[in-house]
């Protein structure tokens, strides 16, 4: 049985499995808690048993179990009927279930694998002239330039980024007027990097490179875990700035959207 629920708190996702999908139902909620219906939740039960948590975020879902807890085939088929009925762009789970449920929605959605990485400092911060607390505008007329999709979105990114720096969930960066990145999520002690952008005429100087480590090393400093997903052609790249190779993963994209 999938149902949506209000009754989410703190108690309740504790007890999900610390992995990148229970951080972000995570910051989810503690965004924007249970009141709204771009942000909602939905319990994985059977038999009287919680299994695990499901949130659906704009056009985004994310599903993870809890722990001890694992989900069967007739769960997975549930899942999948599910899916179709709220037809989200993009899904992401715990790759034990991705391929299964990818498998169940029958060429609806394409599996793509990126792989996770985690920062390893060197202890050694850079003297770069990164702004901690940029313009969000600044930001966004470096983003629109590397990603088309989020071009079309302004007010949608605005009001999410700016609320959730404001809550401490997010940080923007700024590496002079041309390369930025931002913090995607800070939760349970890790931060997960994500928009990394340069506008077209600094690129290739490696700009993105001295500001990926010098977040690495700040962030580090200040007591978090590092981590960024990217696909697994560009491992090297990230390895040759400071990063590890954690996992790889399946991400479902829908294909009527995503080509």
């Amino acid at each position: 049985m999938i149902y949506e629920s209000k009754d989410i708190d703190d108690a309740l996702l504790r007890g999900l499995k610390s992995n990148n999908y229970t951080r972000r139902i995570k910051s989810h909620f503690s965004a924007y808690g249970t009141g709204y219906d771009f942000s909602r939740f939905f319990i994985v039960e059977k038999d009287n048993e919680k299994l695990g948590v499901i949130s659906q975020f704009n056009s985004s879902m994310m599903i993870s179990s809890f722990e001890g807890r694992e989900f069967d085939k007739d769960i997975i088929s549930e899942m999948a009927g599910f899916v179709r009925m709220i037809k989200p762009e993009v899904i992401e789970l715990e790759n034990v279930y991705a391929q299964s449920l990818c498998d169940e929605l029958d060429g609806e959605y394409k599996g793509d694998r990126r792989t996770e990485f985690e920062f390893v400092p060197k202890n050694v911060l850079p003297s770069l002239n990164v702004n901690e607390l940029p313009k969000l505008d600044d930001v966004f007329s470096i983003l629109k330039t590397c990603f088309p999709k989020l071009a079309q979105s302004y007010e949608l990114w605005l009001t999410d980024t700016s609320h959730r720096v404001r809550r401490g969930l997010s940080q923007s960066f700024l590496l002079e007027n041309y390369t930025t990145a931002t913090i995607q999520y800070i939760v349970d002690g890790v931060a997960l990097i994500g928009h990394v952008g340069t506008i077209p005429e600094e690129r290739g100087k490696f700009h993105a490179r001295q500001l990926l480590y010098w977040i690495g090393e700040k962030l580090t400093q200040d007591g978090f875990d590092v981590r960024l997903f990217a696909r697994p052609h560009r491992v090297s790249y990230y390895e040759e700035i400071g990063f590890k190779e954690r996992a790889v993963d399946l991400v479902l994209e829908r294909k009527d959207t995503n080509g």
